[in-house]
């Protein structure tokens, strides 16, 4: 003997049924003001790109200090330097929306759009920006501030 099963039209399956994939749950509830608060790190203005130049002069390596001055003034402004000097540490994943926030902003590596072709492909695989800038750091700021300074005041005094 046959069940009879109803028809598709006498019965509206709820919404909020797991099985129901015409409309599956959400995932998590996303709050706006995270996105469009601009006094969030989060918050991304309508048009921002990751191509965007936030520097005059590319890092090409003796430039250290001019650029990553000029790079803190503005990732400052754009309220992202909390990424690179590692004071916003990625969400755990637990967080849903904070996290997947993080990501995207994270991914908006201006970094790499204001650094020599040369230099990006040696940092290119380094996840954060604060990574990123860890390195590059490492790499090309100057460690003996005072000596370099005598050697460019007795270089200056040559000319």
């Amino acid at each position: 003997m046959e069940s009879e099963i109803p028809s598709s039209s006498s019965q509206t399956p709820p919404v909020d049924n797991p099985s129901n994939t015409d409309n599956p749950p959400p995932q998590f509830t996303i709050s706006p003001s995270i996105f469009t608060n601009p006094t969030s790190p989060f918050y991304l203005p309508q048009g921002e790109s990751m191509g965007a130049i936030l520097v005059s002069q590319p890092l090409i390596g003796e430039n250290y200090n001019t650029w990553s001055r000029s790079m803190i003034v503005g990732l400052t402004a754009k309220k992202k330097l909390a990424f690179v000097d590692g004071s916003l540490p990625q969400p755990s994943i637990d967080t849903g929306v904070e996290n997947q926030a993080w990501i995207h902003c994270n991914n908006m590596s201006w970094i790499l759009s204001s650094i020599s072709k040369e230099i990006a492909t040696s940092i290119i695989y380094i996840d954060t920006w604060h990574g990123m800038w860890l390195d590059l750091k490492e790499r090309f700021s100057q460690k003996n501030g005072p000596r370099v300074f005598q050697l460019q005041k007795s270089i200056s005094a040559l000319l």
